[in-house]
């Protein structure tokens, strides 16, 4: 189920979906999981946004990176993912989204419960 959720201290709703679904997955605050991604950012010399930045960051706090169900990559979505994945917490990467699901709910600024789920990260730790 869709969960409205934007923990931006100025209340954005784009260019940080990337800080929003982490820090609900990590729970931390907008901040401190924005300072950590520029941190490896500037480690990697590369952006905070960046699939490779945002991946190294939630691997260093106990994720591993999972794959997605093969039987239909265009047509799974994330509300598929959520009803599959009661657990959590998760990171679930769309094509240019990312998203944060846990209890089987999906939390965003927007309903993407729509969108294809490409892969996801899952707490192990």
């Amino acid at each position: 189920m869709y969960r409205p959720y934007n923990p931006n201290p100025v209340a954005a709703r784009v260019g940080d979906c990337t800080v929003r679904a982490l820090c609900k997955a990590l729970g931390q605050t907008w901040d401190e999981t924005y300072m950590g991604l520029c941190l490896v950012g500037m480690e990697l010399c590369d952006l905070p946004s960046a699939n490779a930045v945002w991946g190294a960051y939630l691997k260093r706090n106990g994720f591993q990176r999972r794959a997605l169900p093969d039987t239909c990559p265009e047509c799974y979505t994330v509300e598929d993912f959520v009803r599959d994945h009661p657990g959590g917490p998760y990171v679930v990467a769309l094509q240019s989204h990312v998203v944060a699901a846990d209890g089987g709910d999906y939390f965003d600024t927007w309903d993407s419960g729509g969108e294809t789920a490409i892969y996801y990260w899952e707490r192990v730790t």
